[in-house]
């Protein structure tokens, strides 16, 4: 296998988060459970009807393309891509092929071809008789067969529908997976789309090959294999790997690869074949006559600086920032892929004055804030917290002044959490304030001497552990609410 080197491109496509669909006034509504209501005769496809472009699409694609560096065209115009299937309403999809929105361009490293704008198809349903209510289903002609049916749902079609093609450069699974990650991260910055890949608002397809190490010539690339609709990360990582596997152990044998269009079967990790590899003159591309060209370069609120100045901080300028203020890689990773998340950090972190305290911070949201969403059900990147930023600052502030201890922030957080409130209450309330007063605690530490002599000996003797296991003893014996480090202080000074 290693006698091979893998070459992936990918095409993504991301639904946009706009009002109305593409071309019309139906609305698009990517949680509309009820079947073929946000339709209209125009995303219908019924004759007669005219397309009406949907500027904000065009701004979203376009705001994309300045985040990735690409190039604007001063000038676009879409296509029809002419082919049959039930989910394409008008027999062809509206999409652009000479003129994309963008040229150009990257994304951690990894080189764009294009960023075109297009219309989603519809979603189609494959059940059988059974799934259906009787009233539904169709009647098979004969007594107790079932058949097999499909359905469509257009409430999907026309939704305004962005893609994103790279150049064929990435050359591991954990790449390329690595890439749709980043690119899902910037849209949701950007607020282009939702991009939520269990909801097919993002869709990944990864056009595959492999070529021998030694045998082949520069820039040549193996016979390229696209599998279709890779739903997940983890599926557009272990796809990649399957097809590598597959296609090398069929060169081994001195099988040719066939040009062609594959599914992903999730459930036994493998790929399928579908159909033939489309060329692009299969889909006999021509402008469409009903649906107006744009002079991008004529309208004032797609000028490349107007739209740069409205970009909000992107990923990549977070991730520095985080690293100059010293976070580690876990931390800033966790931060970057949850606004909300980041949005509260930032927030509290200004409130503080030292980089401990920022440090201590992330510390905290990373890992304890984050456990707290994650059994919630959330995931840190929209949603809305009971408790301020200044809360949060003045909970790091008493765990670093010695005012609340480790564990005691812990359980005051996720009070917080909960129900909000502001941490010097609820610590109060629960008792959690630590006793930093040498001569409240002095009696506590005797006490643990004489009811631990040998252990007090091993240390006098010099086992420095046994100092460990002795303030142990004496936060239990306070329910916790010593500050460890006087009593550290304290009996260092009484076994001297």
């Amino acid at each position: 296998m290693s006698d091979y080197i893998l070459t992936v491109g990918l095409e993504i496509h991301a639904e946009l988060r706009t009002k109305t669909k593409m071309f019309c006034a139906s609305k698009n509504d990517p949680d509309e459970e009820r079947p073929n209501v946000n339709v209209c005769p125009v995303c219908m496809g019924h004759p007669g009807t005219l397309p009406t472009i949907n500027l904000e699409a065009v701004r979203h694609v376009l705001r994309v393309g300045l985040a990735v560096g690409g190039t604007i065209g001063d000038f676009t115009e879409f296509d029809r891509k002419n082919y049959f299937y039930p989910d394409i309403p008008k027999g062809y999809q509206l999409s652009q092929y000479e003129y994309p929105l963008i040229r150009g361009g990257s994304l951690s490293g990894v080189a764009i071809t294009r960023v075109h704008l297009e219309e989603d198809t519809a979603t189609s349903q494959h059940v059988t008789d059974d799934d259906l209510p009787l009233t539904e289903g169709p009647q098979s002609n004969v007594k107790g067969q079932r058949s097999n049916v499909s359905l469509v749902d257009f409430n999907r079609a026309g939704v305004p529908l962005m893609e994103l093609v790279t150049e064929p450069v990435i050359h591991s699974a954990k790449a390329a997976a690595d890439f749709a990650r980043e690119l899902q991260l910037l849209l949701r910055y950007l607020g282009a789309s939702d991009a939520n890949m269990e909801k097919g608002e993002m869709r990944v397809e990864a056009n595959i090959s492999i070529h021998g190490a030694h045998n082949m010539e520069p820039g040549r690339l193996g016979t390229k294999v696209e599998v279709k609709n890779l739903n997940s990360f983890r599926a557009v990582e272990r796809a990649i790997q399957f097809e590598y596997a597959r296609q090398s152990s069929l060169l081994s044998r001195g099988e040719p690869v066939i040009q062609e269009t594959r599914g992903w079967d999730e459930t036994t990790g493998r790929t399928f074949s579908q159909r033939r590899k489309e060329e692009m003159h299969d889909y006999r591309y021509f402008p469409d006559p009903d649906c107006a060209k744009l002079s991008i370069a004529d309208i004032p609120d797609f000028a490349a600086e107007r739209l740069r100045r409205d970009l909000p901080r992107l990923p990549e300028h977070v991730r520095g920032e985080y690293r100059s203020l010293g976070l580690k890689a876990h931390d800033r990773e966790t931060l970057v892929a949850g606004r909300s998340l980041s949005g509260l950090f930032d927030a509290a972190a200004e409130r503080l004055a030292s980089d401990e305290e920022r440090l201590l911070l992330a510390s905290y949201v990373t890992s304890d804030l984050m456990g707290l969403i994650k059994r919630a059900g959330a995931d840190g990147d929209a949603m809305d917290f009971c408790f301020t930023p200044d809360a949060l600052a003045l909970l790091i502030s008493m765990v670093v002044s010695g005012e609340l201890s480790s564990r005691g922030a812990k359980d005051v957080l996720a009070v917080m959490y909960e129900k909000g409130g502001m941490p010097r209450d609820i610590a109060k309330s629960l008792d959690l304030i630590q006793k930093s007063d040498e001569k409240d605690l002095e009696a506590v530490v005797r006490a643990v001497i004489d009811a631990n002599a040998k252990v007090a000996g091993d240390y006098k003797a010099g086992k420095i552990a046994a100092l460990q296991f002795l303030v142990g003893q004496a936060m239990k014996a306070t329910k916790g609410a010593a500050n460890p480090n006087v009593l550290r202080d304290l009996f260092s000074k009484l076994l001297k």
